[in-house]
């Protein structure tokens, strides 16, 4: 999602035969196969929602899943509408009050954009390709609160939580005039959100389960997934969605989108072919739940890397994530925090590995720009550092900042769920339905 807003010329046929309209649609020309990929990206990114619904809402008991696929559902209306409001603004604005956030009056409600065209692409599509990356972020919280919170409460954190945090951290890693995106010889290396999303929702949720505490029950009582089918269908859909995701943050239609997709794919199998072989060392079998935990590991360690790296360094990141993941996984259990569907073992760990090890898979070029820019020899440990910044200020802000819209919700409309309505579910406490149609045994 690293980009710079700039006009690109017009070469359509017309523009050809009479050079002399040029001048007055330079600024209005569309390309349209760029354009093209662009809506399609929005599109995937967007079927990365329900695709996380059906994958949190599969693992957790019967009786909450509606409550839980909820969860991830109304990020789409809530931040919807914020994004729309203040959420572009404040993102992709131009830096105010020392860099802390961004401004742009005419982004306020999309008013001023209209008629826009950047870099060939109709601003109207980069706002909502963006936005849909600013709806999944929260989502992805609410899988290491599951069973256990109020929805209304669950509501009012996703809407402080996109204000306090996702929005001044997306402006300092993507906004052109953001300070960690000017950090270093080249910024922090962040294409997809390894940061931005997954690193900042994973601390973040840790944080929340900690303090909400365990369901009732846990660890002694045993909750097993109601529908690993389910999940398993989701983990597809977070598969394709991911390539508009990682693809699509390139914002052209072009080589460095090629790579960023190809990285993806080799990723994400690298990722599942690795948990297939720790459970065939370890238990001599091979599960559903470990191979879709596989793809993701393969998926998040990817996502701030795979602009920058080549395939080499794509099975080396996906193997590597499986791997960390997977003892993250055993250490919860020994530690026993309850991060209900491991939010934080996966997307938070598996992530910020990638962001951390891609300094040492960079390609070539990227660092032969690296070195002009910064008028020296620029390496792996140079830029290490820099991701190592973006990484601390990361944590910071999003662990900080969540400690207290906790206490806020807390405070306020309630977010730890009443005891009987746990035990009923949240269906049927706080829904008033029934996923199945049956009773939970």
């Amino acid at each position: 999602m690293r980009h710079r807003f700039i006009f690109t010329p017009c070469t359509t046929l017309g523009l050809v035969l009479f050079p002399t309209l040029a001048l007055a649609a330079d600024s209005q020309c569309v390309d349209s196969g760029t354009t093209a990929w662009m809506l399609i990206s929005t599109a995937l990114v967007l079927l990365m929602v329900p695709g996380l619904a059906m994958f949190y809402g599969g693992l957790v008991r019967s009786k909450n899943v509606l409550g839980t696929m909820m969860h991830s559902y109304v990020s789409m209306a809530v931040i919807g509408v914020l994004w729309v409001v203040c959420g572009f603004s404040l993102t992709f604005g131009k830096s105010i009050l020392g860099g802390v956030i961004g401004w742009n009056p005419d982004y306020f409600m999309l008013k001023g954009i209209d008629e826009t065209i950047t870099n060939g692409v109709p601003e109207y599509v980069l706002a909502m390709f963006q936005g849909k990356f600013a709806i999944i972020t929260p989502a992805l919280i609410s899988g290491a609160l599951a069973e256990r919170i109020y929805f209304r409460g669950y509501v009012l954190f996703i809407v402080l939580w996109f204000l306090v945090v996702y929005s001044p951290l997306c402006h300092w890693i993507w906004a052109p005039d953001g300070w960690l995106f000017n950090a270093g010889a080249n910024g922090v290396i962040d294409l997809a959100g390894g940061l931005v999303i997954h690193v900042s929702a994973g601390v973040s949720a840790l944080v929340a389960a900690l303090f909400l505490g365990p369901r009732q029950g846990y660890p002694k009582t045993a909750m097993h997934p109601n529908n690993l089918v389910m999940t398993m269908m989701g983990a597809g859909l977070l598969w394709v969605g991911w390539f508009g995701f990682n693809a699509g943050s390139t914002m052209q239609s072009g080589l460095e989108t090629a790579r960023a997709l190809t990285m993806t794919q080799i990723s994400a199998a690298s990722g599942a072919l690795t948990w297939l072989l720790i459970e065939a060392i370890v238990f001599r079998k091979a599960t559903s739940l470990g191979f879709v935990s596989g793809i993701l590991a393969g998926l998040v360690v990817i996502t701030p890397a795979a602009g920058v790296v080549q395939p080499m360094g794509a099975l080396a990141l996906g193997a590597a994530s499986s791997i960390v993941c997977y003892f993250a996984l055993i250490m919860k259990m020994r530690l026993g925090y309850d991060d209900s569907l491991d939010c934080f073992g996966i997307h938070g760990v598996g992530s910020g590995l990638g962001v951390l090890l891609l300094s040492f898979f960079i390609r070539d070029s990227w660092m032969a720009k690296a070195s002009e820019a910064a008028g020296r020899t620029w390496t792996a440990f140079d830029q290490l550092q820099v991701q190592l910044l973006g990484m601390g200020v990361t944590i910071a802000l999003a662990a900080s900042a969540t400690l207290l819209i906790c206490v806020i919700v807390e405070k306020t409309v309630g977010f730890r769920l009443d005891q009987q309505s746990e035990f009923d579910g949240l269906d049927k406490s706080l829904h008033g339905e029934s996923g199945y149609g049956i009773a939970e045994h």
